[in-house]
């Protein structure tokens, strides 16, 4: 059996995130992790803030606390909201750590070593007005392709394009604003992608044909359009130094590495920061990375994070001439956008999760964006379409269930699992549909199809009301008592079974579930097909509980509320549209 290496994309530390990211990476690869737990597969988790280049500098600035002390409180922020959106990492690291600047420095060694870097001079924005040379995102201006006015020096958030400074139209200086700009002879580094591109063009040809076609289509746009050296160095205040034995005058001058060059380093580095944040534990963070053929390792990153993480990495790692672990399956994620305008954390537009857990519980926010995930194509959050998910889906077909069979079961047969009559050809019936719909939710799961998996575990849900429904208990009772307890106990049953199976999308509510159950040596982990068609975890007997509320109704005043705080419609009309 395979050891799983998941990662998610780093956040950025200049503030707390939006709903797109979190849908677009973590929360997608954490449903993953934990159904891989739940298997019995031996499952690492890593993910990190990533804390280097110019937004943490510009977001200190803004913030006014030196930028070291801003990350420290950022990162601390983030991992709150994580924790509160039940985001199970195993290790959630930070991209200044020691561990990932040993790192990131042994990488560049190794290129050196190997011809893959080289020093140039070049010439530079240099803006009169901050007197110092302007890195890529220090560099605001009209993209060239788009015509989107607020484009960054190395990208273009809005049509998602890897542009250079002199590419902008307009350029201004983000700092001061000024426009006074000239360009400049100073030194710096290049990783020669050139020389490494028929390298990264037969490995993504070895491994790329099971990715989705977002993922592939990206890497391979990049190769068709050639494979070009690029710098990775930056005229910086904080960022991993370069290394003064190697390249002592660059070293002098202060320059650091970019952060796309260190940012996916930090998988590593954080794997380092697991290990060691353990001492007492047997954790070897170098077998997950470093010769490790028995390691499945799956990135999940929104569309913009794809070519540095399936050519520019691999490149690097490629480049080092060791055997690094290169991802196998690189999971792509397009747009949620808000109303048809993009979620923009530089802009704050959109919802983000910090507000999100403020006026919903998290499982609302993790069942809504998995069974809405943008995976085929871009997909727009209304709150009309997240209150109408989380009634009929959460509401109705789950917490609903829920709550009348152990109410009505209480109310009529006292505190424990009623016995009943034998199952029958209804239960019998139930038993194989619950068994089919179970292997089509992990089908969907193991091919992470997250739509497809929220739509098998719905009609998991909805199967246990079309069996409710079918026996009415509340009219049986009248005549065939025995018949009534039957139908509640395998009712029972599925609770349970719908909170084992549940927990990768809603943790919480599963686990409220499961407690209702007076089941102390209750381990199951998952539900083979043999147990689903046999509906018989909880015997009778079992002592019970009528749980809180599973999940409350949104209601046209909370609607009205929710659309005054974050705007409907009219809040994405001056956004600009997703490519």
């Amino acid at each position: 059996m395979a050891r799983h290496l998941i990662t998610s994309a780093l956040p950025y530390i200049n503030g707390i995130k939006h709903l797109g990211n979190m849908v677009g990476s973590m929360l997608p690869a954490d449903v993953y992790s934990r159904y891989l737990r739940q298997r019995g597969h031996d499952v690492l988790y890593i993910c990190a803030t990533d804390e280097h280049g110019t937004p943490a500098e510009l977001a200190a600035k803004d913030a006014g606390l030196p930028v070291a002390d801003y990350c420290a409180q950022q990162h601390d922020a983030q991992r709150a909201i994580y924790d509160g959106f039940g985001l199970a990492f195993d290790y959630f690291g930070r991209s200044s750590s020691p561990q990932n600047i040993e790192i990131t420095q042994r990488f560049a060694r190794r290129l050196h070593e190997n011809g893959f870097i080289e020093q140039r001079a070049i010439r530079q924005v240099f803006s009169l007005a901050d007197d110092r040379f302007l890195p890529d995102r220090y560099i605001v201006g009209t993209c060239p392709h788009c015509g989107y006015d607020k484009a960054r020096g190395d990208q273009c958030e809005n049509c998602t394009r890897v542009l250079d400074p002199t590419d902008l139209i307009e350029p201004r200086s983000a700092i001061s604003g000024s426009a006074e700009l000239e360009v400049r002879e100073t030194k710096h580094l290049f990783l020669l992608q050139s020389k490494l591109a028929a390298e990264v063009e037969a490995w993504i040809d070895l491994v790329a044909e099971e990715w989705p076609t977002l993922s592939s289509s990206i890497a391979r746009k990049w190769l068709t359009e050639g494979l070009h050296d690029r710098a990775i160095t930056r005229d910086l205040d904080w960022g991993v130094p370069v290394p003064a034995d190697v390249w002592p005058e660059l070293a002098a001058e202060g320059k650091v590495f970019y952060v796309w060059f260190d940012a996916p380093i930090e998988y590593i580095g954080a794997t380092k920061e697991w290990a060691e944040a353990a001492p007492d534990e047997a954790r070897d963070w170098k077998s997950w990375w470093y010769e490790a053929d028995d390691v499945r390792y799956t990135q999940f990153m929104g569309k913009d994070n794809v070519p540095f993480h399936t050519v520019m990495f691999p490149a690097t790692q490629i480049g080092t001439r060791e055997p690094w672990k290169r991802v196998d399956y690189v999971k792509g994620f397009n747009w949620l956008n808000y109303y048809g305008g993009k979620f923009s954390t530089s802009q704050r537009r959109g919802i983000f999760t910090g507000d999100a857990l403020e006026i919903l519980p998290a499982d609302y926010w993790r069942y809504f964006m998995m069974a809405n995930a943008p995976e085929s194509d871009d997909t727009s959050f209304s709150w009309e379409l997240f209150s109408s998910v989380v009634n009929k889906d959460l509401a109705d077909t789950l917490g609903n269930f829920v709550n009348r069979v152990l109410s009505f079961s209480r109310k009529r047969f006292g505190d424990a699992v009623p016995a009943g009559s034998a199952p029958g050809e209804a239960e019998e019936k139930l038993g194989e549909q619950i068994a089919e719909l179970l292997a089509e939710y992990e089908g969907h799961l193991e091919a992470l199809q997250f739509r497809k998996a929220a739509a098998a575990l719905r009609a998991l849900w909805s199967a246990g009301n079309s069996y409710l429904e079918e026996k009415a208990p509340w009219l049986e009772i009248k005549t065939d008592q025995d018949g009534a307890a039957l139908t509640l106990r395998t009712a029972m049953n599925l609770i349970h079974l719908y909170a084992v199976v549940s927990e990768p999308f809603i943790p919480s509510s599963a686990k409220a579930m499961r407690a209702a159950f007076a089941l102390p040596d209750d381990t199951a982990t998952w539900v083979t097909a043999e147990e689903a068609r046999a509906l018989a975890w909880v015997p009778a007997g079992t002592g019970f509980t009528v749980p809180p509320v599973l999940f409350a109704k949104i209601t046209d005043e909370d609607l009205d509320a929710y659309r005054t705080r974050f705007g409907g419609e009219e809040a994405a009309e001056a956004a600009p549209a997703a490519e």
